[in-house]
């Protein structure tokens, strides 16, 4: 399958060029996914010590859940960035917070880069965001890091994430924080909503 044919968003970041969206394809982005997921600075994401089967078999299991998705981020047309987008309401927060209509769960990963880039994980959130908000139907986006995962936080914030508060999660204790359209363009824009 061409990227280009599966390509769902694009945006393009001033300082660092095309951003792109496509569906995470398992026959051909298990290995990419499991170096991301199983490396050492990927310790958030729990998977350390699971095999290429195992990874396969998570991502199976979100491809099947019906209101989970995974995706795989480009930079420039390249493999860059993993991001998983959810209904909070049905997967991942059930009854842990009051769910409003519009509200839509995310997950983001930048993998450990050989040569980093000044601003690459502010521009993929950034991306992320704007994915998820380009859906008519998105009113509010749910984020729910590891309350030790500091660096994610200021980076939620930086895109206008308000924290609500802490919530306990079965594998974690987590930062519940919540983003609007208008949060998202005031805090990228400048606009005022």
């Amino acid at each position: 399958m061409s990227t280009a044919a599966a390509t769902l968003y694009t945006r393009t970041d001033p300082a660092l060029g095309e951003f792109a969206v496509r569906p995470l394809d398992l026959n051909t982005d298990a290995a990419v996914l499991h170096a991301w997921v199983t490396h050492p600075k990927a310790a958030f994401w729990m998977m350390q010590g699971l095999s290429v089967d195992e990874v396969t078999a998570a991502y199976r299991r979100v491809a099947e859940h019906p209101h989970h998705e995974a995706f795989l981020g480009l930079w420039q047309g390249e493999p860059a960035f993993l991001l998983e987008r959810y209904d909070p309401a049905r997967a991942e927060l059930v009854g842990l917070y009051p769910a409003q209509p519009g509200d839509v769960g995310m997950h983001f990963l930048c993998p450990a880069a050989a040569r980093p880039v000044h601003g690459f994980t502010l521009a993929v959130i950034t991306t992320v965001v704007a994915f998820v908000l380009d859906d008519p139907a998105a009113r509010r986006v749910v984020v729910e890091p590891d309350l030790r995962n500091t660096a994610v936080h200021a980076l939620n914030a930086a895109v206008g994430f308000v924290p609500a508060g802490p919530i306990s999660k079965p594998e974690k204790e987590a930062l519940l924080s919540f983003c609007t359209r208008e949060q998202f363009l005031a805090a990228t824009t400048g606009a005022r909503g």
